[in-house]
């Protein structure tokens, strides 16, 4: 029964019409960045901004260009559905529809409707610099209908909107420094002066406040820039608006120099769960960035332990479908190469290369269940043949799998029966038996 409910839970979205399977970047059909994560209903629902990139009048070239949003979500996080467009620059009463400035959003639910908030330019005429605007929806894919202004006395980006347990509504925002104010109950004024927040660093720019509270702790989670690009850091308190006091670093710096990061975080099914972004599909610029997941975990104090950025990402990957294990949990010192299968579309995801000899990479959390598994597929190409074991981490000199690989530059799907069946949930490692150059796509057992 248990392996069955996690089979449904794995299953439970491949019926939708746009439908994308993903470890990280989860989202591989576009950029995403600034990704606010809520879980309404039992899902994960994802709310990015969404770069493209700006040509000529459309945008600043070389910046930041969006010009609408998007909404995804999830049973699983692996399996994500991209419900469409849910607000655009274009359809705002109230916004600038050269601008493509829809930054970092954000949507709360409250007594059955579900409000979006979104920060970008007003028309001539209107406040000068961003203002934040709010859509509502009867459900949180939308459709969204835009309200004709801008909430009066918010000047500023990356909105955030909590509500705490006693039901006042809460909404953080960036301006050089965070700031924070309460919400009327129709969540479209505001219920008091805006404060600064206090007890963070004083020096480098701030911005992305996004808050959650656990245990009666409320913690302020923001992007700084300490140095030259941006970290994600956490100061905690008693209260919604503070005063807070600085706790520690949540993620460091770029490895790859993104400059930019932004976060949200979320409790879904017992498990914490950091959301960010970076340049994964655009390493060469990155105005262009892709959502990520990672697990997040408490001390007994309270603190967070920082996360460290994976590949692997979070959720159990279905072992009857595409397993990209260049998205792998652990690898060999040497002899593994990760690439881009086609540089001029970068969507198309990346290649596992494998030449040396016992050279292996680890892939986390594959769902097998119970049902008898008689072969694998491997798309795979060599320019020497070579010669791939699998097996299960926990069984590492039980093969599951031993595939030779034909000697051809084009990709082929390799297919080979199963030595040893697995089930249930297993990491796998696949590894280069003897010398030679190996390059997969994906895996996966039918």
């Amino acid at each position: 029964m248990k392996y069955f409910k996690q089979y449904l839970m794995l299953m439970g979205s491949i019926l939708c019409v746009h439908y994308s399977m993903a470890q990280n970047p989860l989202i591989m059909t576009q950029f995403t960045a600034d990704p606010s994560a809520r879980v309404f209903n039992g899902k994960v629902y994802l709310y990015p901004s969404h770069d493209i990139l700006a040509r000529p009048g459309h945008g600043k070239v070389g910046w930041f260009c969006m010009q609408d949003y998007h909404v995804f979500s999830s049973s699983n996080l692996t399996d994500w559905t991209d419900h469409g467009v849910i607000v655009s620059q274009n359809k705002v009463p109230w916004v600038d529809s050269a601008a493509y400035s829809m930054w970092a959003p954000d949507c709360i639910e409250r007594a059955g409707k579900y409000y979006f908030y979104f920060p970008t330019i007003a028309k001539a005429g209107g406040t000068r610099g961003f203002s934040v605007g709010v859509a509502i929806a009867d459900e949180p894919h939308g459709p969204f209908v835009p309200q004709p202004f801008p909430i009066e006395g918010i000047h500023g980006i990356d909105p955030n909107v909590q509500i705490d347990k006693d039901g006042q509504a809460y909404i953080y925002w960036a301006q050089g420094n965070l700031y924070g104010a309460k919400l009327k109950a129709n969540m479209l004024e505001l219920a008091s002066e805006p404060v600064k927040l206090e007890g963070f660093p004083d020096k480098g720019l701030k911005e992305g406040p996004y808050l959650f509270e656990r245990k009666g702790i409320y913690y302020m989670t923001y992007p700084h820039v300490a140095d030259k690009i941006e970290r994600l850091e956490y100061a905690m308190s008693d209260s919604p608006l503070g005063p807070f006091k600085y706790a520690g670093v949540l993620m460091d710096e770029s490895a790859s120099g993104c400059w930019t990061n932004h976060q949200s975080v979320i409790e879904f099914k017992n498990q914490w769960y950091l959301f960010y972004h970076n340049d994964d599909l655009s390493p060469n610029f990155d105005k262009n960035r892709a959502v990520r997941a990672d697990s997040l975990f408490f001390n007994e104090n309270g603190t967070i332990r920082k996360v460290i950025p994976t590949f692997r990402g979070v959720g159990l990957s279905n072992a009857s479908k595409k397993i990209k294990i260049d998205r792998f949990s652990a690898k060999s010192a040497d002899g593994v190469e990760i690439a881009f299968l086609d540089t001029l579309n970068k969507f198309k995801g990346w290649k596992t290369i494998f030449n040396k000899a016992d050279s292996w990479v680890k892939y986390n959390s594959v769902f097998f269940g119970k049902k008898t598994i008689r072969h694998i597929d491997i798309n795979a190409r060599s320019a020497t043949g070579g010669t791939l074991l699998i097996s299960a981490e926990d069984a590492p000199g039980k093969i599951i799998g031993e595939i030779n690989i034909p000697k051809r530059n084009n990709w082929s799907v390799v297919k080979k029966a199963i030595l040893s069946p697995p089930t249930g949930v297993k990491n796998l490692v696949v590894r280069l038996k003897g010398g030679g150059d190996v390059e997969v796509d994906w895996i996966s057992f039918e």
